[in-house]
């Protein structure tokens, strides 16, 4: 063993000041908060409500938080640049999973079902008592 770590501690022992300077290492760059656009939210937040869209899907493909999603729609909604479904009344025809001459939008419970016109009676007489017993 050496002497500098068997001495003891009633050995003089002198003490050197040590300055540090905090720096960010080569291999760690800093990271930046990342800005969006408003029409790169406004895209962002139109994928997300689209009928069937996944928001955790929708989150990864664009590399931002699901939370990030929900908190940009909330916003919209708050200041009126999006309407909720409910708000908005559909129209028959072609839009996107509007209900049109040969879809049926079903609400009851809480649950909003969206049908098809390819969708037999019976099955539909099966969702529909399973919705009523959830």
């Amino acid at each position: 063993m050496s002497d500098t770590v068997s001495r003891h501690v009633s050995a003089p022992v002198s003490f050197h000041l040590l300055e540090a300077e905090p720096t960010r290492l080569d291999v760690s760059p800093a990271r930046t908060h990342r800005v969006w656009s408003d029409a790169g939210k406004a895209r962002i937040i139109e994928e997300s409500l689209a009928p069937g869209a996944k928001v955790s899907r929708i989150a990864r493909a664009h590399g931002v938080a699901a939370s990030q999603i929900y908190g940009w729609r909330r916003q919209a909604i708050a200041s009126g640049a999006v309407r909720r479904r409910d708000d908005i009344g559909f129209s028959s025809g072609s839009g996107h999973g509007a209900p049109g001459a040969d879809h049926v939008e079903i609400c009851m419970s809480g649950v909003v079902l969206r049908v098809g016109g390819n969708v037999g009676e019976d099955h539909l007489r099966r969702v529909l008592r399973a919705v009523r017993t959830a």
